[in-house]
């Protein structure tokens, strides 16, 4: 059985499951939240509310897949259309030093940038809009940006899928406290970790 916490989180009716998980992964890069609120952190819930047979895998998969492209496309048409104005928005202006490391990058690679930017939260929020800046044309951006949404929206959901069948596993074999216990060691890991890499980025940002 489930811990009270997993079943507020995952105990929501499947349809609100699937809505908070469209809109949080398409505002992400098309609203430009995702440094704020990662999209790929909704995603593997949804995985692990699949694995628990609360959701459906392959209709969670299809959504954030869908949804990460539409929301990078729309992205894409704000940067062409907004141009530069988008930059002097407060929010983003903070970021100057990464903004700036973003556009280098893109200028480097190309279309390839979509794809890579797709795997950092803070470029996956920015990088459709700033392709769009760049005057990149749309088939090109398309290419990367399906590609990169396909191999993105796989791996985060499966993770979900795997860990909380992982959880379920320790469960049934250990019990639902020793469950917790794991439960809480890989939450404060995966928080440890995102605080380190926060931080490796904010100092990599004024070096």
């Amino acid at each position: 059985m489930l811990t009270s916490v997993i079943e507020r989180i995952l105990g929501q009716p499947a349809w609100v499951v699937y809505l908070v998980v469209a809109v949080v992964v398409f505002a992400e890069d098309a609203l430009f939240i995702g440094f704020v609120v990662p999209g790929e952190t909704v995603a593997i819930l949804g995985g692990v509310a699949a694995s628990l047979g609360h959701v459906s895998y392959p209709i969670v998969l299809a959504i954030v897949i869908a949804a990460a492209i539409v929301g990078d496309t729309v992205g894409f048409e704000v940067g062409k259309h907004a141009g530069p104005r988008l930059l002097g928005l407060k929010p983003l202006a903070r970021h100057r030093d990464r903004l700036e490391r973003a556009q280098d990058t893109l200028a480097r690679r190309g279309g390839s940038a979509v794809f890579l930017g797709r795997w950092t939260a803070f470029f996956r929020a920015v990088m459709p809009a700033l392709a769009g800046m760049s005057k990149m044309h749309y088939p090109t951006f398309l290419a990367w940006n399906a590609t990169g949404g396909i191999a993105w929206g796989a791996t985060v959901v499966t993770a979900g899928y795997l860990a909380g069948n992982s959880y379920a596993r320790v469960e049934k074999w250990l019990g639902e406290g020793a469950a917790a216990v794991v439960l809480l060691i890989v939450v404060v890991a995966f928080v440890v970790w995102h605080l380190r890499k926060r931080r490796r980025e904010a100092a990599e940002d004024h070096g």
